[in-house]
């Protein structure tokens, strides 16, 4: 399967078309991401995770966290960082995972080890950032244990 989704990604994630208007650009965003974390989804499967979750969210709690998974023993909360600019003062996709953003999937991550009762269960935070310039496939960096939990 992750043959098929590379094929089809080999010219990129974005779409080709300039947004037109700020809500254009939202959309387009968003569509980036949606295929950046379906990518991301089908790279993980194919490096042998086992994958529970996709876009957690729990009631009352802004935000979510894009994919979780058993990496071996251990349960990976996956943040999905995409990029399709090859502007250099966007930064790379890890960088988007600020001190903010970690205490966030931290307590996210709590709320899904309390929600599934899985607390005595060995987690980490891995983050995988995908590059995908226009018209080129994508470069996947994945970073396993990229920060401890705040």
């Amino acid at each position: 399967m992750f043959r098929m989704v590379k094929w089809v990604a080999r010219k990129g994630l974005a779409d080709a078309s300039a947004p037109e208007t700020p809500t254009d650009a939202g959309r387009k965003a968003r569509r980036t991401g949606v295929r950046g974390e379906t990518y991301a989804y089908w790279y993980l499967r194919k490096s042998g995770y086992v994958m529970i979750a996709r876009n957690f969210s729990s009631r009352g709690m802004k935000g979510e966290i894009d994919l979780v998974g058993y990496d071996g023993a251990t349960l990976a909360f996956v943040e999905v960082k995409t990029r399709t600019s090859t502007r250099g003062d966007v930064g790379s996709p890890e960088d988007a995972v600020t001190q903010d953003k970690q205490r966030h999937l931290s307590k996210m991550a709590r709320q899904f080890l309390r929600e599934y009762r899985a607390g005595q269960t060995p987690f980490r935070f891995d983050i995988l950032a995908v590059e995908a310039p226009p018209g080129q496939s994508p470069v996947v960096r994945l970073h396993k244990g990229a920060f401890p939990a705040l």
